[in-house]
């Protein structure tokens, strides 16, 4: 499963491609978010993401959101993660 790290001044656009990229391949993928603004731009990923991937047929996203602590130069910070899937399709 890939791991995307997203900031505050990350493209939404190019991490929804991204995020597209790695629920074709593997079928889910964890996103991490440290602050408000990079929240607020991975939220705006995964709804651009759930388009494209919607016009294209496939089934909808299923986006669990979950609170993460990392450590970053010595300090424990929190953040938030979002595992996002995309279920199995019924041939």
């Amino acid at each position: 499963m890939d791991i995307l790290k997203v900031a505050s001044r990350s493209n939404p656009n190019s991490v929804s491609g991204a995020i597209a990229g790695a629920l074709e391949k593997d079928g889910v993928v964890e996103v991490h978010a440290i602050g408000a603004g990079a929240v607020n731009q991975t939220v705006k990923a995964i709804a651009i993401a759930r388009r494209l991937l919607e016009h294209e047929g496939d089934s909808p996203v299923r986006v669990v959101p979950g609170f993460m602590e990392i450590e970053i130069e010595g300090e424990i910070r929190t953040g938030i993660r979002f595992i996002i899937e995309r279920p199995a399709r019924l041939s």
